[in-house]
């Protein structure tokens, strides 16, 4: 069921929108969403792959507890989309496996 108006609109509020970016593409965000939820309301479900098996993941609990939805945030790894605040210009990339493959260990 696709609505013609968002919940801001139906009480009369206008927030002020706000860019990030997620690997390169542009994406609206209102204050006070997490990454998780610009990622979500663009249609985004899966934002990591596992170390092992390349398994595509996404937010899975949603209130920082698991650590499914880890994503990279301008340059940081590891960061849980669910707890992160996006803030405007933040640049957001798939995470692929620990986040850490520019190291050598």
């Amino acid at each position: 069921m696709k609505r013609d108006r968002s919940p801001a609109e139906l009480v009369g509020a206008a927030p002020d929108t706000f860019e990030i970016t997620f690997d390169g593409r542009t994406l609206a965000a209102l204050p006070g969403q997490s990454v998780a939820a610009v990622l979500w309301a663009a249609g985004v479900l899966a934002w990591r792959t596992t170390r092992t098996g390349g398994r595509p993941r996404g937010a899975f609990c949603g209130i920082g507890h698991c650590f499914d939805c880890l994503v990279t945030v301008d340059g940081r790894p590891n960061l849980r989309a669910c707890l992160v605040p996006a803030r405007p210009g933040d640049t957001v990339t798939t995470q692929e496996g620990h986040g850490h493959a520019d190291l050598t260990v």
